[in-house]
């Protein structure tokens, strides 16, 4: 199997939130978006973000409903400057997260960062990596 991803789907408890969050608040553009089931962000090229109605999460995948949410997951979000990270913790906050970790210096990698959660407490790094790069194919590269 090739090293690819093309979904990353989470279970949510409050769909409604989550378009709100995303759709409303950061003025991200659905690919599709199904009430009261899933909503599909296309995040990078051949990726999307899916946040499905945590209920029917379950049903899907053929079990008894046990999901309330996302937990032990971080999206991270890249940005050019350090500026640039505490704005976007500022954007995220007004459009309705709770900043867990107010920009700062990182423990390691020489990084500089914060976290915030959206409505369903799905936990995004905002970060300013000065190693961080993508070449013209896509690699990703560090220091």
């Amino acid at each position: 199997m090739e090293p690819r991803l093309h979904f990353v789907t989470l279970a949510t408890p409050d769909l409604d939130a989550a378009r709100r969050f995303y759709r409303d608040g950061l003025g991200w553009q659905p690919l599709h978006d199904e009430p009261g089931e899933v909503l599909f962000l296309q995040v990078a090229p051949g990726l999307v973000l899916g946040m499905f109605d945590a209920a029917r999460y379950d049903e899907d995948l053929l079990r008894a409903s046990t999901t309330t949410g996302t937990s032990g997951v971080t999206l991270s979000h890249n940005v050019p400057s350090r500026d640039a990270v505490v704005d976007a913790i500022a954007a995220l906050e007004a459009a309705g997260a709770t900043v867990l970790k107010p920009a700062r210096e990182g423990a390691f990698g020489g990084i500089f960062h914060g976290h915030v959660a959206d409505p369903n407490g799905v936990v995004w790094e905002i970060a300013h990596n000065p190693g961080w790069h993508v070449a013209d194919d896509g690699t990703v590269s560090f220091g």
